[in-house]
């Protein structure tokens, strides 16, 4: 073969199939390439959202148990309590729910008949001092502990009531004489029940 046939030979059949092997090496070295900088980058992106769910459950999981110890907010005690001036056990009373973490918007009127009329306490169930506390009517010497478990399960009645005096209750105490006495759930349809009983001491 002539240095001219090789020439032509190497232009037209040898030259073509080098520059196709160059070419598909560059081009195999770049995927590869590529795909060497993508795959830890994919493996970091499985990875992050499982982190990510990790963290939320465990921040989820914290939030449940602080939930679980943090008592939850009671209902606010607010009571407007009206009484006649010469009445002294309703002050007692009223020290009572004081000391039970209520606020109080103390009435004293002549006219305390027409306060229970206006509230609908029934006369079977009056006492000597009317409150109205979150919308719930509380006649006489009704513990505190009742008013807050009615402020927490709001059943659908009128109010409570501990009807006339019973020695023992909050603000009639006597040494250490207790009678047994009922606090009464009414309805406005002048249905009663029993909320709570306590025995004589």
């Amino acid at each position: 073969m002539s240095h001219k046939q090789f020439i032509y030979s190497w232009q037209k059949w040898l030259l073509p199939i080098l520059v196709r092997a160059v070419v598909m090496i560059c081009l195999t070295a770049g995927v590869l390439g590529i795909l060497g900088s993508v795959a830890p980058m994919s493996h970091a992106q499985a990875v992050f959202p499982s982190s990510v769910a990790a963290n939320v459950q465990l921040v989820s999981s914290t939030r449940r148990i602080q939930d679980q110890q943090t008592p939850l907010k009671s209902t606010a005690l607010n009571a407007t309590v009206y009484h006649s001036p010469d009445c002294n056990c309703c002050g007692g009373w009223i020290d009572h729910l004081k000391a039970q973490g209520f606020k109080i918007t103390d009435f004293s009127t002549p006219d305390i008949e027409t306060v229970k009329q206006k509230y609908n306490v029934p006369d079977n169930l009056s006492s000597c001092h009317t409150a109205i506390v979150n919308g719930y009517v509380i006649e006489g010497h009704v513990p505190a502990d009742d008013i807050k478990r009615l402020l927490q399960e709001k059943p659908n009645v009128a109010g409570l009531s501990v009807p006339q005096m019973a020695v023992g209750t909050p603000g009639m105490e006597m040494g250490n004489r207790k009678d047994p006495f009922s606090v009464l759930s009414f309805d406005r349809k002048d249905s009663v029940a029993v909320f709570n009983k306590y025995p004589s001491s």
